[in-house]
């Protein structure tokens, strides 16, 4: 009787136990949002998550590429509804920020549909985890990333400021951009150079800069800001973007504009 009273306790116990808020229940969406008047030529900004969930930045990541979007006088639509991936309400947007929307977190119509607006000229503008492995789709993986994540330092090396090199300095979205640059983050590694599925990289960082580990190494050209040249819509991604700090960073917030600007054709 005792064991059985111990057992339903640790049940109990279990079942109260908080979730990790890092990894969310898996939901796909079906119902569309309603989307407000007047959003001609807007940016759509979506932060759905059903892989790892980078809780700490997406509340002020999200309100700062609003603001960005407010300056270069573009509507914006923020959401974690991915069933506002459908041809009619797409059809409303010049810009789809994936920010560290993570897993496959489209079902294939939602795909089929996002696949369509990039076809048609749509831009799009992924961050960090829009970019990990969570991502199994082969069309998002060979169009939006051209990589695969293997991983990042963890521990006391978790976050580590390091030296960027800008690769592309006459690109749009690199204009302005003040170096020596050493922003802090969680550094992606990559299983091979995008470049070498057609991407074009913009800029990188100097390995010798931080600690990244022997299993994460890439050696000299380790990228972390690309695009895809290959799509008829402008695809950029940047791996930068774990911590909040880093979209105050006046650096990283001009690389968002410029880039969220390139992404709409302008």
């Amino acid at each position: 009787m005792m064991l059985k009273t111990l057992m339903m306790m640790a049940l109990v116990a279990v079942a109260q136990a908080p979730s990790d808020p890092h990894l969310p229940p898996k939901v796909v969406d079906s119902i569309a949002p309603t989307l407000p008047a007047g959003l001609p030529r807007g940016v759509l900004i979506v932060s759905k998550t059903n892989g790892w969930r980078h809780f700490e930045h997406i509340p002020h990541s999200n309100a700062v590429l609003a603001d960005i979007a407010k300056g270069l006088h573009h509507p914006s639509f923020t959401t974690e509804n991915a069933a506002v991936f459908n041809d009619d309400q797409l059809s409303r947007f010049s810009v789809v920020v994936l920010n560290s929307a993570s897993g496959d977190f489209l079902s294939p119509e939602q795909q089929a549909a996002f696949a369509r607006f990039v076809a048609r000229g749509g831009g799009v503008v992924a961050l960090h985890a829009a970019g990990d492995n969570s991502h199994k789709a082969p069309w998002y993986v060979e169009t939006i990333i051209g990589t695969t994540f293997t991983g990042h330092p963890n521990g006391e090396d978790h976050i580590q400021p390091a030296r960027m090199e800008i690769v592309q300095p006459r690109h749009p979205i690199m204009a302005g951009v003040k170096t020596p640059w050493t922003p802090r983050d969680e550094w992606y590694s990559f299983d091979s150079n995008p470049a070498t599925r057609g991407m074009t990289i913009l800029a990188q960082v100097d390995e010798a800069s931080y600690r990244p580990g022997e299993t994460l190494r890439m050696g000299a050209a380790h990228p972390v800001m690309w695009i895809n040249p290959r799509s008829k819509g402008r695809v950029f991604y940047s791996a930068l973007g774990h911590e909040p700090q880093l979209y105050d960073d006046p650096n990283y917030r001009r690389i968002l504009t410029n880039a969220v600007r390139w992404a709409a054709g302008k």
